[in-house]
């Protein structure tokens, strides 16, 4: 789900700039301008790195249980992704079952962008609404999946209105990656670093069959970028 959505092209913003409220366009206007520009600027971009901050936290009827990771991950336009962990502490079972499976999981989804990304290949879209968040107007798209997949999900997307970047998902997963959980719920945030969209923060809900609730987060730390790098 890290994935970068990112832009080209011009923007939509209002003849007012002082207005709050998105320019009206079709969902069909929506998903190619967010598609053309998520392209252009991730042909752009050529390194980054940032150190991500891992956790998860178990709370049963017998006990609770956490852990955290610390991970270096970076990312070059000819090599792809990697990621090194650096630290780990609190329940290795949470360690080893739950936090490596989780940078596991992206390495695999990595190797496949196109199978992952949020184009209609994958998915189809629904404009639902519009709204303003910190001060921008975003465009509030229903996108559901294609195929029943483990990196695919359901739910709402934020599309900023002027730049079409994807700011904002809540939803969860096509496929429930394991019959021991019964429901997950994913609230993804992005910021504006530089001409790029990055992932913010990652929070995870997940409600366990046998008892109990996880919540996993990703902290994704200060990047930098280098959007020359060869």
């Amino acid at each position: 789900m890290a994935a970068l959505f990112v832009f080209t092209a011009s923007t939509i913003w209002p003849e007012d700039v002082k207005a709050h409220t998105a320019a009206v366009l079709t969902t069909a206007q929506i998903v190619v301008e967010m598609q053309s520009q998520n392209q252009t600027r991730a042909e752009k971009l050529k390194h980054l790195k940032s150190i991500r901050h891992y956790k998860v936290e178990y709370k049963g009827f017998s006990k609770d249980i956490a852990a955290q990771m610390e991970v270096e991950y970076t990312y070059d336009a000819a090599s792809g992704k990697t990621f090194r962990i650096m630290s780990q502490s609190g329940s290795k079972l949470l360690c080893e079952k739950v936090l490596k499976r989780a940078v596991d999981s992206e390495k695999e989804a990595s190797l496949d962008r196109g199978s992952t990304a949020l184009t209609t290949a994958n998915y189809k879209f629904n404009l639902v609404g519009s709204e303003n968040l910190a001060g921008r107007p975003a465009y509030i798209l229903d996108v559901q999946p294609l195929v029943a997949s483990k990196f695919l999900c359901r739910g709402k997307i934020w599309v900023d209105a002027a730049e079409f970047a994807l700011v904002k998902f809540e939803a969860e997963p096509a496929k429930s990656p394991s019959f021991w959980i019964s429901r997950t719920l994913i609230h993804q945030s992005f910021a504006k670093m530089g001409d790029l969209w990055l992932p913010e923060q990652n929070r995870s809900e997940t409600k366990v069959r046998i008892g109990g609730t996880a919540v996993f987060t990703i902290d994704y730390g200060t990047y930098q970028i280098n959007a020359n790098a060869s």
